[in-house]
């Protein structure tokens, strides 16, 4: 571990200013939501961050915590495409990607023309993404890896900025499908949704039982959102900032020299090089948005958790000591701060 005195090249004045309007933005878009939400801060944070990084993310939440409600209104917030897919067992590839359908055409011929279907959208929610078959998974794994998807053969990309918020019920096992590894590794962020407290749950309730909720302004359009994006990008980051999360993300690898001896029995597998990344740009997305001009040790430290929860695989003797990947992550975190 490096000594934490490296220093990134500053950003070019024209993205200071930038910086400080994107702030602005995310300012503007949570006094949006807090007029139909009530609490949720965090999520909404981690949210955004995901948003502003090109991230998909995975909301994990019983029943009755609004994240359907959240993501709609999200999208409310900005002039974007919005999709709801509801994901059920029956669900099929070409109910969420499109198919060929028969149609008219002049002279009297008929032609094979592609409907687009509901992932044909910028945000796209998949409402009980566990729900759906493994073929349907496919699907959604090609559209969120590489943006496009195929159908019959013929490929079809997808328009940016493209975002899939997914959501999944943690307490309900029966007609329900695992996600794939390879799907959860492509989601940035697995954020939980906790129960609201009770003070926020009074709110819930004086806010919801009276007349409509108003309908929310948009603050940012698309080609806004893309250029904010690229901008994230662009934020400086320290070498020693790179090292922090290459060594965390290492440490969560239960056959790698760089593992503590605690760590092996308690994990089978952990994360791989995309969680470096997920955290690397998670930090620079963080810092942008609370207004900062470089990435710190502490942006990194405020995203480890929803990177790598659902990237280490806690194996049974963990689960029978009631240790969780969430255990896992903090302590390895609190370990390697204190080397710092």
């Amino acid at each position: 571990m490096t000594t934490g005195t490296e220093t990134a090249p500053p950003l070019h004045d024209d993205d200071v200013g930038a910086i400080d309007e994107l702030r602005g933005i995310y300012e503007r878009l949570r006094a949006e939501l807090a007029r139909v939400i009530v609490g949720h801060d965090d999520v909404i944070e981690r949210l955004a961050i995901c948003l502003f990084a090109q991230g998909h993310a995975l909301l994990m939440g019983v029943p009755g915590l609004a994240k359907t409600m959240l993501v709609s209104r999200l999208a409310d917030t900005m002039s974007l495409k919005f999709s709801r897919i509801q994901f059920t067992p029956d669900l099929m590839p070409m109910d969420i990607t499109g198919t060929d359908i028969l149609q008219e055409a002049p002279g009297g011929r008929r032609e094979f023309e592609f409907a687009k279907g509901p992932l044909f959208a910028n945000v796209v929610l998949a409402d009980e993404i566990n729900r759906a078959p493994s073929k349907t998974q496919a699907a959604m794994l090609e559209a969120m890896q590489e943006h496009k998807v195929t159908v019959v053969g013929r490929t079809y990309g997808l328009a940016p900025p493209f975002f899939v918020l997914a959501t999944q019920n943690p307490i309900e096992q029966e007609g329900t499908y695992p996600l794939p590894e390879a799907q959860l590794d492509r989601f940035m962020f697995m954020i939980e949704v906790q129960y609201p407290s009770r003070d926020e749950e009074l709110g819930i309730a004086r806010m919801t039982t009276g007349g409509e909720l108003p309908e929310l302004d948009h603050v940012i359009t698309g080609e806004k959102l893309i250029a904010c994006q690229q901008l994230v990008r662009r934020v400086p980051v320290p070498d020693h900032i790179y090292e922090f999360a290459v060594d965390l993300v290492r440490r969560t690898r239960p056959k790698s020299a760089d593992a503590p001896e605690w760590l092996t029995p308690l994990v089978g597998w952990g994360a791989g090089p995309r969680a470096v990344q997920y955290l690397v740009l998670g930090a620079k997305a963080r810092a942008a948005l609370s207004g900062s001009y470089m990435a710190r040790l502490e942006d990194v430290v405020a995203v480890a958790e929803p990177v790598l929860m659902h990237r280490v695989i806690t194996t049974f003797a963990a689960e029978s000591e009631g240790i969780s990947s969430r255990d896992v992550v903090r302590r390895l975190v609190d370990e390697l701060e204190r080397e710092e």
